[in-house]
């Protein structure tokens, strides 16, 4: 169940995409959905509608609106292209710090104005290069996110990034769960470490969590890391914070 929406923001206008739970009547808990750095595709549809199976209103944005509208890699093709990547990362260097705050504001005042989104707190989940902005955006509006979680996350805390989540986490109020693959390249245990460290000096309520096995991207069906039983285990997590939550 989902139908597609523009919004309104300072750089420039989002396309994004509802999804809510059939049969069930709104308004629901709202929850924003980023993708991984491949953008919107049909695997992230199915993940945001088994969310909002749960009972929520889920919001996934294009988060490349300002370079592209719709899916940004093309059918048959994947991240791993060397002809897609530079394109990717292109589009994902445009992503700053200062623009994510842009389209956090543009978001948060969509869940405001839709029908199909309960007043209130709200949840966030980010994967692979966005958990970062699920962090940012749950420090940068702690009265808002009552959840933030982030999936095979990347670069959460490298050393001398002074852009790095790290350094932004001791305002957050809402729950944290971060579920890392345990052979991640992009997140290092060092990384993992700083990062745990920060959240438990600042007194967020968070919990990290390894799985075992897994490899960067593991709940990608379009992916070649793509792991079942970690993904189940990634929607059984998210959903328990989520219920706890909101």
């Amino acid at each position: 169940m989902s139908r597609a929406i523009d919004i309104p923001a300072a750089d420039g206008t989002i396309d994004a995409h509802f999804f809510t739970p059939a049969g069930i009547q709104g308004p629901l808990p709202g929850v924003v959905l980023f993708t991984d750095i491949g953008g919107v595709r049909p695997c992230y549809h199915e993940k945001a509608q088994r969310v909002a199976d749960h009972g929520y209103a889920v919001l996934m944005p294009n988060i490349y609106y300002r370079d592209a509208r719709g899916p940004v890699v093309p059918e048959g093709k994947s991240f791993r292209d060397p002809d897609v990547r530079p394109t990717l990362f292109s589009y994902a260097g445009h992503l700053t710090p200062e623009a994510q705050s842009r389209d956090f504001a543009a978001l948060l005042g969509c869940l405001d104005r839709e029908p199909e989104f309960a007043n209130g707190r709200t949840g966030v989940v980010g994967y692979c290069m966005t958990g970062a902005f699920a962090l940012r955006m749950a420090a940068e509006h702690p009265d808002r996110v009552a959840a933030a979680a982030g999936f095979h996350s990347a670069r959460l805390a490298e050393v001398d990034d002074p852009t790095s989540p790290v350094h932004v986490v001791g305002t957050i109020q809402g729950r944290v769960y971060l579920g890392h693959a345990d052979r991640d390249e992009l997140l290092p245990a060092a990384q993992i470490a700083r990062l745990d460290s920060a959240l438990a000096a600042a007194g967020v309520h968070f919990i990290t969590e390894l799985y075992q096995g897994a490899a960067h991207g593991f709940t990608a069906k379009d992916a070649p890391s793509y792991d079942a039983a970690a993904d189940a285990l990634h929607h059984k997590r998210l959903a328990m914070l989520l219920e706890e939550t909101l």
